[in-house]
């Protein structure tokens, strides 16, 4: 997984609250389990419905960054959702709140997602394309094109994971040996012993 430090970028405008998975990616595109192929029909049928969506300015090519309402991410739990984010190259999304399964599949995939102030995101999903927004994951702070900072809270062990580019189980082999002694120095405790094999040997 790619590591995580700062995206500096414009950003697309996705006015809509309770913006579920199978309106950022629709059911009948998940043809596979595999990833690749989504980033083409992400919001498909959003941007068929509304001409005037954000999406469709030129402007918006590029963006790595999208703003959006409420509940961002509610509905089926499918990973497909965030594979289509990130294949439309999306890498931070900015919302009032996020559903906490699509949260937990967004960390897992490189995915940041930030919430400020509501009264911010209002102003922001005013402009469709809103002009060059810095996300520091380290400092955790947005900064916006008019100098204001704004801070955010981010999971440490989240954190951790996308600053190093880890997923779940590259987090746990690299903290192999100090699993492998905490177990050792655990085993003078137990009334049991383990087997020299369940140490990983």
């Amino acid at each position: 997984m790619e590591k995580f430090s700062i995206v500096r970028s414009h950003a697309v405008s996705l006015p809509i609250q309770n913006v579920d998975t199978d309106m950022i990616i629709p059911a009948q595109f998940l043809t596979s389990v595999s990833r690749g192929g989504y980033g083409l029909n992400l919001f498909k049928n959003i941007r068929q419905g509304d001409p005037k969506c954000a999406l469709h300015l030129s402007e918006a090519s590029g963006a790595e960054i999208l703003i959006s309402d409420e509940n961002f991410g509610c509905g089926s739990s499918r990973e497909h959702a965030v594979w289509a984010l990130r294949e439309a190259g999306f890498r931070v999304v900015i919302a009032k709140s996020f559903a906490d399964i699509f949260a937990s599949n967004s960390s897992k995939n490189g995915l940041l997602l930030v919430t400020i102030e509501p009264a911010i995101i209002d102003r922001l999903l005013q402009d469709p394309i809103s002009k060059e927004i810095e996300v520091n994951l380290e400092r955790q702070q947005v900064t916006l094109s008019d100098g204001t900072v704004h801070a955010f809270n981010y999971d440490p062990f989240r954190k951790e994971c996308l600053l190093q580019g880890l997923d779940d189980l590259d987090y746990i082999l690299n903290r192999k040996s100090k699993i492998l002694s905490f177990r050792s120095s655990q085993e003078p405790q137990r009334f049991y012993r383990t087997t020299e094999g369940a140490h990983g040997e």
